[in-house]
């Protein structure tokens, strides 16, 4: 796809089992790619899910997956937030980085510039906690690399509108 874009989509469904697997498999059926996918109860009492949904396409596909996630019966409503205006994204990774020595200094060092946390650490190896971007996540993870990077583990992407309109 040349000329596919990056979307973030919020989908308001209720929260009843099988929601999940039937977005899922909307993508999955047409061959469409999910880069990041969350998922989490927003209201209790109307018992309604907020998902998430990352992914790329033409503006002809991205227009296509919208419609037919607004067909879905038990989706409220579905909000393109790449073309609706100013929104905020984040991101939560857990990152365990292998640091002895100078690396564990160096490590230390770029995690204090990033402003991610140290939340557990052991004789060789830390855990960091970091929020933001995702480009500020991969750029992080990219540093790490060459001082030992472990593992990682990240959340997906979580985004909002800005302003006071709501889902």
């Amino acid at each position: 796809m040349s000329n596919a874009e990056r979307h973030t989509i919020a989908v308001l469904v209720d929260n009843e089992p099988g929601i999940l697997a039937r977005v899922v498999g909307l993508f999955s059926g047409r061959g469409y790619n999910i880069e990041s996918l969350t998922v989490s109860e927003t209201d209790a009492r109307e018992h309604l899910s907020r998902i998430t949904i990352v992914t790329r396409g033409t503006p002809m596909v991205i227009e296509q997956i919208k419609a037919q996630l607004d067909r879905l019966v038990p989706v409220h409503k579905v909000n393109d937030l790449t073309v609706g205006g100013a929104h905020v994204e984040r991101e939560l990774a857990l990152i365990k980085v292998r640091g002895t020595g100078e690396k564990r200094v160096e490590s230390l060092r770029i995690a204090d510039i990033f402003r991610a946390r140290a939340i557990d650490s052991t004789i060789d190896s830390f855990i960091f906690e970091m929020t933001g971007s995702v480009d500020k996540i991969d750029a992080f993870i990219k540093l790490m690399e060459p001082l030992g990077l472990i593992e990682v583990s990240r959340t997906g992407v979580v985004a909002i509108a800005r302003g006071n309109q709501g889902l």
